[in-house]
């Protein structure tokens, strides 16, 4: 199972959202897009999951602060307790034995992450 996780600012742009996901590796062949669940019912998190006929998983920060990442950022990690978010909910969504195939990218505006993991799903 292949699952995109996003991270995001509030004021992001659906463009934000898929330049970031481009960067990533695209949404060929994903099952779910995944996120904090506090931003997983954002209008522009909706409209890209509908675009691309996913569900979106949405996580606790809590869940995610244990899980290893290749990436940490002290910002994310000061203001939501978790120092990943895109990284740490694709690993999350995708599954035991899931593991990074696309690390944290960045829109260019700054507004949106993505990163990319592969597991088993359950």
């Amino acid at each position: 199972m292949k699952v995109a996780g996003l991270g995001f600012r509030h004021d992001a742009t659906l463009a934000s959202l898929r330049e970031a996901l481009h960067a990533a590796g695209g949404s060929t062949g994903l099952a779910a897009v995944a996120t904090l669940r506090d931003k997983a019912d954002a209008p522009v998190l909706r409209l890209l999951a509908d675009e691309l006929g996913l569900p979106i998983r949405g996580f606790t920060a809590e869940r995610l602060d244990g899980i290893k990442t290749a990436t940490q950022s002290e910002l994310v990690s000061a203001r939501f307790g978790t120092g990943s978010i895109a990284e740490a909910a694709a690993i999350a969504a995708a599954g035991r034995g899931a593991r990074l195939i696309a690390s944290r990218c960045v829109s260019r505006d700054r507004m949106a992450t993505a990163a990319i993991a592969e597991g088993d799903g359950e």
